[in-house]
């Protein structure tokens, strides 16, 4: 069957089906691999490339971990522990943790699910990996085994298929597990929803000593929190983590940083928080640490004369300061017909603003609105430094 898949991976679906129904006692599990495999070809670029990988349902391509976070996963486990993955689907954060770990023990209730996890631990060569067809629950209660580390993501689905974000609203409840687990190891990473509050997650997860705000420039994906249960009271760190930016820090170092504020000017820099950072909220240690100064309390944008490095986030050049006024509406509209618009802390929607300057979107600068430390409106104009 699964050369077939490779020989007509690019041909549609439905010829396909139309073509060759009847004749093939395998077509739909066929067809469920071309259409799984077109889908999550960026999100699984490493995992795809074994040709004898399959996916047993539609809803395991759809829900499964990208292999770029699963590898961020993986690099929290130590090298050599043993690790129990409490909630398996199509295991790619499994045979990620699998490269590291000395053995994994991961639990899949789903039957069909359970089988096609231990197929692909075998054509991924992953011989470390034991598969347990059974509720994470249930095996908890039932192991006798200790292990150094737990991973576990709970599904973020509710009964009707709405989406949930609470940790006691997925499934499973973590928080009512988290006596059991405790007993079982010594460690859990927990994968969570990016909607969560982070106050909220500490709150309620206090032996969490790491938590991790995880996702790239544009997008927040994630929130996995590292818990010890051995390591006693410690101030955990926040780290924001995506490919190429890293910053880390503590609530209590938030609270007592103080921010320096100016109004930006024509040839100078500003810096725009990337979307991890954003949701942690880190602004007032941003400016501090850096030597950045805010637009605006609520402006959550930087400016510095000469450019900076390490900032995490975009950097822009300052191409022009101007005023919120009709007349620079006017100009800027005839000088700039192609430009992309954003607002930041501003009167008005970035659509409204486009209309205004009846401009279209594209060309590489950006023209911004925002509110300065002054209380007055501005529009940044800004190219790639």
């Amino acid at each position: 069957m699964l050369e077939w898949v490779e020989t007509h991976i690019n041909e549609d679906p439905i010829k396909l089906r139309l073509k060759y129904s009847g004749k093939l006692p395998w077509l739909d599990m066929a067809l469920l691999q071309i259409e799984c495999r077109r889908k999550a070809r960026k999100k699984l670029p490493d995992t795809l490339k074994c040709k004898d990988f399959i996916f047993p349902t539609l809803l395991s391509e759809e829900q499964c971990t990208s292999d770029m976070l699963a590898e961020f996963h993986a690099s929290l486990i130590d090298e050599g522990t043993t690790v129990a993955d409490l909630t398996g689907g199509l295991g790619i954060d499994t045979f990620h943790i699998a490269a590291r770990a000395s053995a994994v023990t991961v639990t899949e209730q789903n039957p069909v699910v359970a089988e096609a996890l231990r197929h692909n631990a075998k054509a991924l060569g992953k011989g470390n990996v034991e598969v347990i067809n059974d509720d994470c629950g249930n095996f908890l209660d039932s192991t006798d085994r200790h292990y150094d580390i737990m991973f576990i993501d709970p599904a973020r689905r509710g009964a009707a298929g709405e989406r949930v974000y609470r940790l006691s609203d997925c499934t499973p409840d973590v928080t009512a597990l988290l006596p059991l687990i405790a007993k079982k190891s010594g460690r859990l990473i927990l994968k969570a929803s990016p909607m969560l509050d982070i106050t909220q997650v500490l709150r309620e997860l206090p032996a969490t000593t790491d938590l991790y705000v995880v996702g790239t420039a544009t997008e927040c994906k994630e929130m996995v929190a590292d818990i010890s249960f051995d390591a006693g009271k410690k101030t955990p760190e926040i780290h924001l983590w995506t490919p190429d930016k890293k910053f880390t820090f503590t609530q209590e170092e938030e609270s007592g940083a103080t921010a320096n504020y100016d109004l930006p000017a024509a040839g100078g820099y500003l810096y725009e928080p990337g979307a991890t950072l954003m949701k942690a909220a880190p602004y007032k240690l941003l400016s501090q640490r850096f030597g950045v100064s805010k637009l605006h309390h609520n402006t959550h944008l930087y400016y510095s004369p000469s450019l900076i490095d390490g900032f995490p986030g975009e950097a822009w050049h300052i191409d022009r300061v101007a005023e919120f006024s009709s007349g620079e509406l006017k100009r800027l509209a005839k000088e700039y017909p192609r430009i992309n618009v954003a607002v930041r802390n501003f009167d008005y929607t970035a659509d409204w603003l486009r209309k205004k300057l009846k401009v279209k979107d594209g060309d590489d600068r950006r023209l911004i609105g925002t509110t300065l430390c002054d209380g007055s409106k501005a529009m940044l104009i800004l190219s790639r430094p």
